[in-house]
């Protein structure tokens, strides 16, 4: 819905904006100040800024510059296509916009305003309460390009009475106890239900790279080096592997989308699965799943070599992330709402709304934390979670690459180390820019 003004603020009514943009850390606007600032995002956007639980976070904002704003959501393909359109052009309406973590890669970047200056001149409140892998997620050839808003984040599903029925009492506590877990928790249950310990959707480079961090792997690094033929990732492949062999890991894995461990996870047929923590909402609802208050969601577990250095494993972050288009007429006012959207206050209204906090200190708000169930256990991961891969040009072709090798590999197609040393071979020249 549009939210504007009546008409355009006279030479007065500007000046006073000018005044007024002080309150928020902002230097004065133009003499011709909009009526409106226009928002492209997803529709969830909207709705955890301008909910009714928390507040709308973009209401002061407004009140206090006579600007309106204007929301106009699309879903994920149409927004990016949407907003990579407006921002190539010789000029926009468009004055912030929303973009993935894989969206901002070094071409498409340079569409966008770096946002370094801004946060020198005019920062953001306590910017380092910002959870450090998300913002260095958005950090592209040096340069801030845009600022985490939303995020999901990696954990450990388990069903406790599937737990319960194979003798084991909470979460594992390593990746090794993990394995043996699955292991144990692939059976057929008494109503003649089979069940195998973990299922993913799929074996893309994002829930393989899960696994990998339990040994702190990656598939790319954030230096744009291939290291998915070392240690962490063979141990990770070898695992699912393993697990296939054993009927811990179900045979049509290489199928299965995100709503299919859905599906699996609420009907009893898997125990484990590691999606975004917020799953654990759907997994319980009495009115899909025959298992509704019996799951819990836990930390991925590290490896018991690296347990001293690690709380829990570094699991993978995605995120939404606001963006100001470098061919925006509004660039300082459009800032000043993104600093108003990620103040401490904004932030802890935004959660309570059902957005994904990207402060740490949201976390130790009483009304949000006793919202969430599973609000300290995310927050441990949060302050080590990093993005699966960082952004680049032909990241799409990697990612297939990657499916590709390890679907081979956990078959029994390849041999593991030969398939990650394909994956290596074949990645490699795709990074060059």
């Amino acid at each position: 819905m549009m939210m504007t003004r009546r008409t355009l603020l006279t030479s007065a009514s500007a000046a006073l904006l000018g005044s007024a943009m002080s309150g928020f850390g902002g230097r004065p606007a133009r003499a011709q100040t909009p009526q409106k600032l226009n928002i492209l995002a997803h529709r969830i956007h909207k709705i955890v800024s301008t909910g009714t639980q928390g507040g709308d976070i973009t209401q002061a904002w407004m009140d206090q510059t006579k600007v309106g704003i204007e929301w106009l959501t699309f879903d994920q393909g149409p927004l990016r296509e949407r907003l990579f359109r407006e921002a190539s052009l010789r000029e926009t309406t468009i004055d912030i916009g929303f973009v993935l973590n894989t969206q901002l890669t070094p071409s498409t970047a340079e569409m966008f305003e770096p946002l370094d200056e801004y946060l020198n001149s005019d920062p953001i409140e306590d910017f380092q309460d910002l959870f450090p892998g998300m913002v260095a997620g958005m950090r592209i050839r040096g340069h801030q390009m845009a600022i985490p808003f939303r995020h999901t984040t990696s954990g450990l599903h388990y069903n406790s009475e599937l737990f319960a029925e194979r003798g084991l009492a909470g979460p594992p506590e390593t990746i090794e106890e993990f394995v043996e877990y699955a292991k144990k928790l692939s059976y057929t249950r008494s109503d003649g239900t089979p069940v195998v310990g973990l299922v993913l959707p799929g074996a893309s480079y994002p829930n393989v790279v899960d696994i990998a961090r339990a040994w702190n792997g990656d598939f790319i690094t954030p230096d744009y080096k291939v290291v998915a033929n070392q240690p962490p990732m063979v141990r990770a492949v070898t695992i699912l592997r393993e697990l296939f062999q054993a009927n811990a890991f179900p045979r049509g894995f290489a199928t299965i989308q995100t709503e299919d461990v859905n599906t699996w996870m609420q009907s009893g047929r898997a125990a484990m699965s590691l999606v975004g923590m917020s799953r654990t909402n759907i997994y319980n609802d009495p009115k899909v799943s025959k298992f509704p208050g019996k799951f819990k969601v836990a930390p991925l577990p590290i490896s018991k070599e690296l347990k001293d250095k690690y709380d829990v494993a570094p699991a993978k972050v995605e995120f939404w992330s606001m963006a100001i288009p470098k061919n925006s007429k509004n660039k300082k006012l459009a800032w000043s709402l993104i600093k108003q959207m990620l103040t401490k206050d904004s932030t802890v209204k935004a959660a309570l709304n059902g957005n994904g906090p990207v402060r740490n200190s949201t976390y130790d708000v009483p009304s949000f934390a006793s919202s969430l169930a599973y609000a300290k256990e995310e927050r441990r991961v949060l302050k080590v979670a990093r993005v699966p891969m960082p952004p680049f040009d032909n990241d799409q072709r990697a990612g297939d690459i990657f499916k590709e090798e390890v679907e081979a590999a956990v078959l029994g197609m390849k041999p593991v180390q030969k398939a990650l040393d394909d994956i290596v071979s074949r990645v490699q020249p795709l990074l060059k820019q």
